[in-house]
C-alpha cells in the first residue's frame, strides 16, 4: 500500500482511470447507439412494408408477396393462424424481436379483424456482427487503457523528475554545513518557487541557529567568570580555620552551587553545540564517586522532612563523557526526588551498567510519565515553584550521548528513574 500513496504512482493511476473509463464510456455510447439506430431502421422497415402491403393487398387482392430471401411473410385470416410459426403467432401487433436460441428475428405484426400479417427479417448475421464489434470495443479500451497507462508513467516521470531532484538535494544537506541554495538547479515553474522559498526558510533558519549558538556560547563564556569569582572566593574563605560552623556551612552550600552552575552550563554548552565533548584522550568517569558529591550537595535540602539519602554501589561503573554531563543527569533526578518525597528513602544505585534512584515519593499518573520528558511540562497535581526543563535537559543529554532514559512507578511507590549507560543491543 505504501507505492500507492506515492504522487506519481497518484498521477499513473488517475491517467489509466482516466482513459479507462473514458474509452470505456466511448465503446458503450456507441454500441447502445448502433443498437438502437439499427433496431429503430429495422423495425421502421418493417412496419412501412407491412402497411404498404395492406394497403395495396386491399386495393387489389391478387398482388404477390414483396418479400425477400431474408424476409419472410404470413398473410392469413384470424381462424387460420396456424400456418404461422408458433413463434411469432400469440405476439401482438407491433415490432418484435424474437429468438429460438439460435437464431433472432425482428418480426413486424399487425393484427387487423379480418387479416393478420406477419414480416420476419432473419437478423442473426447482425447479432454476430454486433458481437465480433462489442468484442473489438472491449479490445479498444484495453488498448487504450494501456496507452493510457504507458502516457501515465512516462508523463507522471517527467512530472516528478524536479520534485525528485529537489527531495534528493534537500536529503543531502548536512545539518552541520550551510545549505547550499536549490533556486538555481530548478526552472522557473512551481517547483522552482517551492525551491526559492525552502531557500529563503533555510537561510532564516540558518540566521536563528547561529544567533543562538553565539548567545548560548556567550552566555555560557559569561557566567564562568562570575562562576569562577565565586568559586575562588568561596575557597579562600573555607581555607581560614576559626570560621564559624554555621558559615562554613553556608559556604559549602555556596561552593556547591556554584559548581552546580558550571557543570549544567557546561552541559547545556554542549547540547548547543551538538558535540559530546570526548576524543581518544578523553579520560573515564568513576560515576559512583560523581553520584556520592551529589548526595552530599543535596543533603542539605532535605531540612526537617524525615527522608533518608543514600547511594550504594553495586559494582564500579566508569563512562568516558565529561563530568558535568554525568552530574547534570543525575543531579536532576536527584533534585526530583528531593523536591517531591516527603518521608521514605532516596535511594541512589550505581552499577551492571545503570544508575537508578528510587524514591518513595507520590509517584506519577501513568498517562503522564510519557510527558514527563516534554519541556516546560509539569504534572497537574505538582505543587511548587519549577520551570519543567530538568527532564528534558536529561532527555536531550542521554539522547546526545546515546544513553537511555527510563521513568517508572514503583509497585510499592514512588518514582524508579534508570539511565542506562550502556545499552544491550539485544533490548
Amino acid at each position: 500500500m505504501r507505492y500507492r500513496r506515492r504522487l506519481r504512482s497518484r498521477i499513473i493511476l488517475s491517467f489509466l482511470l482516466f482513459g479507462t473509463l473514458l474509452s470505456g464510456l466511448f465503446a458503450i455510447a456507441t454500441n447502445l447507439l448502433q443498437d438502437y439506430l439499427e433496431d429503430q431502421l429495422v423495425a421502421e422497415t418493417l412496419k412501412k412494408e407491412v402497411d404498404d402491403y395492406i394497403d395495396t393487398l386491399r386495393l387489389n387482392p391478387g398482388a404477390r408477396e414483396p418479400f425477400h430471401s431474408r424476409i419472410e411473410g404470413f398473410v392469413t385470416a384470424p381462424e387460420k393462424a396456424e400456418i404461422v410459426p408458433v413463434l411469432f403467432r400469440d405476439l401482438p401487433s407491433g415490432v418484435h424481436k424474437v429468438s429460438n436460441g439460435t437464431r433472432t428475428w425482428q418480426a413486424a405484426i399487425r393484427k387487423d379483424s379480418d387479416m393478420w400479417v406477419f414480416l420476419t427479417q432473419d437478423v442473426s448475421n447482425s447479432e454476430r456482427i454486433e458481437a465480433r464489434l462489442n468484442w473489438a470495443l472491449i479490445g479498444v479500451v484495453g488498448l487504450f487503457s494501456l496507452l493510457s497507462l504507458l502516457l501515465g508513467l512516462w508523463s507522471s516521470g517527467r512530472v516528478m523528475r524536479p520534485v525528485a531532484d529537489l527531495a534528493k538535494r534537500l536529503g543531502s544537506f548536512d545539518e552541520t554545513d550551510k545549505p547550499e541554495p536549490l533556486a538555481s538547479f530548478f526552472a522557473d515553474d512551481e517547483v522552482g518557487q517551492l525551491a526559492a522559498a525552502l531557500d529563503q526558510y533555510a537561510e532564516h533558519l540558518q540566521h536563528i541557529v547561529e544567533r543562538d549558538r553565539e548567545f548560548n556560547a556567550d552566555v555560557s563564556h559569561e557566567l564562568r567568570t562570575p562562576l569562577s569569582v565565586i568559586t575562588g572566593a568561596t575557597e579562600l574563605l573555607l581555607s581560614q580555620k576559626d570560621l564559624p560552623e554555621k558559615v562554613r556551612t553556608r559556604l559549602l552550600r555556596i561552593a556547591r552551587a556554584a559548581r552546580q552552575s558550571s557543570d549544567t552550563t557546561s552541559a547545556l554548552l554542549h547540547l548547543v553545540r551538538a558535540e559530546k565533548g570526548i576524543n581518544q584522550e578523553s579520560r573515564s568517569q568513576d560515576v559512583y564517586a560523581i553520584a556520592e558529591d551529589l548526595i552530599s550537595h543535596y543533603q542539605p535540602l532535605i531540612g526537617s522532612k524525615s527522608v533518608r539519602l543514600s547511594a550504594q554501589k553495586l559494582n564500579s561503573l566508569s563512562v568516558i563523557a565529561p563530568e558535568s554531563v554525568i552530574a547534570v543527569t543525575i543531579g536532576n533526578l536527584i533534585g526530583n526526588a528531593v523536591r517531591y518525597t516527603r518521608e521514605g528513602s532516596i535511594d541512589v544505585i550505581v552499577g551492571n551498567g545503570t544508575v537508578e534512584v528510587l524514591d518513595t515519593g507520590p509517584g506519577v499518573p501513568e498517562e503522564e510519565i510519557e510527558l514527563l520528558f516534554e519541556r516546560h511540562y509539569r504534572g497537574k497535581k505538582v505543587i511548587g515553584k519549577g520551570s519543567g526543563l530538568g527532564l528534558a535537559i536529561v532527555y536531550r543529554l542521554c539522547d546526545l550521548y546515546h544513553w537511555r532514559i527510563e521513568i517508572s512507578n514503583r509497585p510499592s511507590g514512588g518514582l524508579r528513574a534508570v539511565i542506562h549507560y550502556f545499552i544491550d543491543t539485544d533490548d
